[in-house]
């Protein structure tokens, strides 16, 4: 009975060493998720890269609406090839000519249209990055969290696997009890079991830290509380059943994955509009000036002043103008393509998320409500069996190995019930966009990257739940 006694004291101590193995380490900074996803996206260079390729493309913009510079022509004609005398002849002249050339059709409005297009299209792949960043740094962030919880947890089952052993040397070197020398080395497996898993949880969060350092830099580390993220639209999770397909439509082609798309649609278009023009003819404009030196009689020539237009006839348009034309028509047509297969995407991606989303919501609330009751009474159970000698300490130990490993599973599903959020609200991404940005036909509006770096979406990371 006296070794039994020690087993329960053992027991007891564990519920404190739970509490000591919780208290935070403040070695590194630490940064909640929210925290994270802001300092990822004001610390990311491709978002920069992207607003100085938008600023490139406004000064394209200007340029390509910009005449092309005219030529000037110097020269001496009809000189005698006998003297070289520049007022021998009288059709000996120095000409100063000018010729401008004439874009085809509306070949400058349209370029710059298409510059205009596509400069519009990286605020709307801004949001898209910003978005992706969100998702990324949620998911690394919750690996580190979930690997640095479970070690809390398992160091602190440790501290009442360390007792079991001791107690359980102490009753197989004395006359007591009913300890046997495989119960000491099951007690003593069971520890060393503990370490590796711990030594497995640090390199997955040293590795997850690792990974969120190429978007917030080194020095940080995960806080010890889950934020409760709330799905964009409360709707998602309102039935099992479909969405209103209109309505998830509308989202879809709002986001700005398809919406970048639809700029490059747009500059599609543009470019066979460009290779119509290519059937216009090129018209030229020239003048020229010539001076005559008097006659070697003094006789006063008067000087010459000519004025003409060019154009080139595309005639043979076979080769060049129609296979332009059929290849800038193909490339729209894929374009509307990648927009179809980007919303097929996007539309399998949200529904397979929120199935997943559901279930996980699910298990949480078995494990809440039942499964880690029924294994913390089984774990009672088997110590009571064995204090009472009709039990063994194996299932004494197993029981205690489950009932961790149920709280550990426990702590996965939360956080990838959290992850599935920060998932599910990327595909839902289009309800933050602009209004002229809705639908599939719109044009272009107003600008798409009003905010340089908004927060995660409504509702994220505002609530926060203790840590296990």
């Amino acid at each position: 009975m006296f070794i039994q006694n020690l087993l329960r004291a053992a027991l007891v101590a564990w519920p404190l060493s739970l509490a000591l193995a919780a208290a935070p380490l403040q070695a590194q900074a630490q940064l909640s998720l929210q925290q994270a996803i802001e300092l990822a996206r004001q610390q990311d260079p491709w978002l920069e890269g992207s607003r100085l390729r938008q600023q490139a493309l406004a000064a394209s913009e200007i340029a390509a609406g910009t005449l092309p510079d005219p030529m000037v022509s110097l020269g001496a004609g009809n000189l005698p090839t006998d003297t070289f005398d520049f007022n021998q002849e009288a059709m000996t002249q120095f000409k100063v000519g000018v010729t401008q050339t004439l874009p085809r059709g509306d070949s400058l409005a349209l370029s710059q249209q298409r510059f205009a297009v596509l400069g519009e299209q990286q605020g709307h792949l801004r949001r898209d990055r910003r978005e992706q960043l969100a998702v990324s740094v949620a998911g690394l962030w919750l690996d580190a969290w979930r690997a640095d919880q479970s070690i809390r947890l398992i160091e602190a089952d440790r501290a009442l696997f360390e007792n079991l052993v001791e107690v359980t040397q102490n009753s197989y070197a004395s006359a007591y009890g009913q300890t046997r020398q495989q119960d000491v080395i099951r007690a003593q497996l069971e520890l060393t079991r503990l370490d590796d898993r711990i030594t497995g949880l640090r390199q997955q969060r040293d590795t997850a830290l690792g990974q969120l350092a190429e978007w917030l830099g080194a020095g940080y580390a995960v806080s010890g509380a889950l934020p409760a993220l709330a799905p964009r639209d409360a709707r998602v999770l309102a039935s099992d059943g479909a969405l209103d397909t209109d309505w998830l439509g509308q989202v879809l082609s709002a986001h700005p994955a398809v919406t970048s798309l639809q700029q490059t649609i747009a500059a599609s278009e543009l470019d066979v509009e460009l290779a119509r023009q290519k059937f216009k003819p090129q018209w030229g404009l020239n003048a020229s000036y010539g001076y005559r030196d008097d006659a070697p009689n003094g006789m006063e020539r008067p000087d010459f002043f000519s004025v003409g237009v060019s154009f080139d006839l595309p005639l043979f348009t076979g080769n060049r103008q129609d296979q332009e034309l059929q290849s800038a028509t193909a490339q729209a047509e894929a374009s509307r393509t990648d927009r179809a297969l980007a919303l097929r995407r996007l539309r399998a991606g949200f529904e397979a998320e929120r199935a997943r989303l559901r279930e996980l919501k699910r298990r949480d609330a078995l494990y809440s409500e039942r499964l880690l009751g029924q294994m913390h009474e089984q774990a009672e159970a088997a110590l009571s069996a064995y204090t009472s000698n009709d039990g063994d300490f194996a299932e004494v130990v197993r029981a205690r190995i489950d009932e961790l490993n149920a709280r550990v599973e426990a702590l996965d599903i939360r956080a990838e019930r959290q992850r599935s959020v920060a998932r599910l609200n990327y595909f839902l991404a289009g309800l933050d966009a602009p209004a002229a940005a809705v639908g599939p036909d719109s044009g272009p509006g107003p600008d798409p990257d009003p905010d340089p770096d908004p927060g995660p979406g409504p509702d994220q990371g505002n609530t926060q739940e203790s840590a296990p």
